[in-house]
């Protein structure tokens, strides 16, 4: 694989708006009207929120990643699709460059909702 080149360079200001949160998933089902989208279920310790993602085809096994933690962006606006609302976004890595995608994990396990950052 071929690195993406480097996106345009932001404030350190914008950065710091970005609220990036670990959240277990404690849930995967398919999304009726999607082909792509998966609805998640995380717990992030205060609260749990529905975020849809599209990895229904980008996994072989898209339930594998129940009961997993893995980093979410928590305060984008709710966007409505495929008939559901989404809560936030899954933060995964790989697929916007053509390699098997994979979550952004924690090393160790820490509490939910801790912030990335």
């Amino acid at each position: 694989m071929k690195p993406a080149p480097v996106k345009e360079m932001i404030s350190f200001d914008d950065f710091e708006k970005l609220d990036i949160r670990v959240g277990t998933i404690t849930a995967v089902e398919p999304v009726a009207d999607s082909k792509k989208l998966m609805k998640l279920t995380v717990d992030f310790g205060d609260h749990v929120r529905s975020i849809l993602a599209g990895i229904k085809q980008e996994r072989e096994n898209p339930y594998e990643i129940q009961g997993k933690q893995a980093l979410f962006v928590v305060n984008l606006p709710e966007r409505k699709m495929a008939g559901e609302i989404s809560q936030g976004m899954l933060f995964d890595i790989g697929y916007s460059d053509g390699i098997t995608p994979c979550l952004a994990v924690p090393e160790i396990l820490v509490p939910n909702g801790s912030r990335a950052g």
